[in-house]
C-alpha cells in the first residue's frame, strides 16, 4: 500500500469544497473514475462530517495536542475500518485495496484517507500535520520539510504572506516617521504669550 498517497487523499478531502455533489465528484482523480461515477447525494453529508473531523486532527497536530489527534483518528478508524484485499487482473497487476469488495464510495475513500493519516502520524508525529499560516487560506498540508519548519500549504501562500508582512512593516515605519515629524514641528513652534497679544501703546 502507498500510505503517503492515502494520507494525501485525506489532505485533499479537508481542503476540498463540498457544497454539493458536483464538488464531491471533483474530489476524485481520473484513476478513481469509478468513485466519481458511483458517488451519490447521500455521500455528500458523510464526506462533510469526515472532512470536519479530519480538519480537527490537523488543528490538534498544529497546536501540539498529540493525544487528541490520536483519539480522533482512532475514532475515525472505527467508523471507517480498513478491510484489506488484493485486487487486479494478473501477476503484473496485483495491488492492495483498503476495503472489501462492494464497499461504498465513502467507505473506501475514507478508510484509505484515515488509514494513511494514521500511519503518517505513527511514522512522523502529529506535529507534521500543518494548517496554513496565511489567514486568508486555511488549507492543511503534510509537512515533509527536513526540520519540521513548514508554515504554509504552498509557495503561493508563503509569498503572499511575506509580501503582506513586508508592506505592513513599511506602513508602520512611515507612520512612525510622520508621528516623529509632527512632534518635532510642534516643539519648534514659538510659544505665543499673553504679553505679545497686548496692543502697542
Amino acid at each position: 500500500m502507498n500510505f503517503d498517497a492515502y494520507a494525501r487523499t485525506g489532505v485533499d478531502l479537508v481542503n476540498a469544497r463540498l457544497d454539493d455533489l458536483d464538488d464531491l465528484r471533483a474530489l476524485f482523480p481520473d484513476d478513481n473514475a469509478w468513485m466519481r461515477d458511483e458517488v451519490a447525494d447521500r455521500d455528500v453529508a458523510i464526506f462533510r462530517r469526515a472532512q470536519k473531523r479530519l480538519r480537527d486532527v490537523f488543528e490538534y497536530g498544529t497546536s501540539g495536542r498529540d493525544g487528541q489527534a490520536v483519539t480522533e483518528l482512532n475514532a475515525l478508524l472505527e467508523a471507517f475500518p480498513v478491510q484489506p484485499r488484493i485486487s487486479g487482473h494478473d501477476s503484473s497487476d496485483w495491488h492492495m485495496h483498503v476495503t472489501s469488495r462492494g464497499a461504498s464510495v465513502s467507505a473506501e475513500y475514507l478508510a484509505g484517507a484515515v488509514w494513511g493519516l494514521s500511519v503518517w502520524l505513527c511514522e512522523y508525529g502529529s506535529a507534521r500535520f500543518g494548517v496554513c499560516a496565511d489567514e486568508r487560506c486555511g488549507n492543511v498540508y503534510l509537512d515533509t520539510s527536513s526540520n519540521c519548519c513548514r508554515r504554509f500549504c504552498s509557495e503561493r501562500c508563503a509569498t503572499r504572506s511575506h509580501v503582506a508582512a513586508h508592506r505592513a512593516r513599511k506602513r508602520a515605519a512611515v507612520g512612525e516617521q510622520v508621528t516623529v515629524g509632527e512632534q518635532v514641528t510642534v516643539a519648534a513652534q514659538p510659544t505665543v504669550g499673553a504679553d505679545s497679544l497686548s496692543p502697542v501703546s
